[in-house]
């Protein structure tokens, strides 16, 4: 039995994250608190006050076991830490901007002249990223980690522009 390829698969994008990250980001509450944290600190009893009006009623020790699964993963950390009447109360923050869309199913279509303008752009910046990541004599990685190394580099620097800047430094 042959089997045809009607439709072969392209690839149009790069994910680098790791296994636990990609686990932690898996469930919905997770996702939430997250996007929740980002450009704000916040308790346990913050983050469960507002995905209750988010539509998610779970319990404190569900949602202590999300932060945990989220910190583990090296998505989150503790901001701050108070004694508020003998009880330490923690504030959890994150570095990361989930940006979790679907884009329209035309959305290559719309943008195909965009795209092929900025790839031939990218290209360049690439092979000059490249030619700077020192390569170690011994103990040979992966290409593909050397193109993950890049694919951070550019993530970073794509962070960077997209963030507001902070003038209250």
């Amino acid at each position: 039995m042959s089997t045809i390829l009607k439709n072969p698969v392209k690839t149009n994008h790069t994910l680098a994250i790791t296994t636990e990250q990609a686990n932690a980001i898996a469930d919905v509450a997770r996702t939430k608190i997250l996007k929740m944290l980002y450009r704000r600190n916040m308790t346990v009893d913050e983050i469960i006050k507002e995905l209750k009006e988010d539509g998610i009623d779970k319990a404190a020790t569900t949602i202590r076991h999300h932060i945990r699964v989220l910190r583990d993963a090296k998505m989150i950390d503790v901001t701050r830490i108070d004694e508020v009447r003998g009880t330490v109360l923690k504030q959890y923050g994150t570095k990361i901007r989930l940006l979790n869309y679907d884009a329209d199913e035309s959305f290559e279509d719309d943008y195909k002249k965009l795209i092929n303008t900025t790839t031939t752009k990218m290209n360049k910046i690439l092979d000059s990223i490249s030619s700077q990541i020192t390569r170690p004599k011994k103990g040979k990685q992966p290409d593909s980690y050397y193109d993950y190394l890049a694919v951070q580099i550019l993530n970073h620097a794509i962070t960077t522009i997209l963030e507001p800047s902070d003038t209250s430094n």
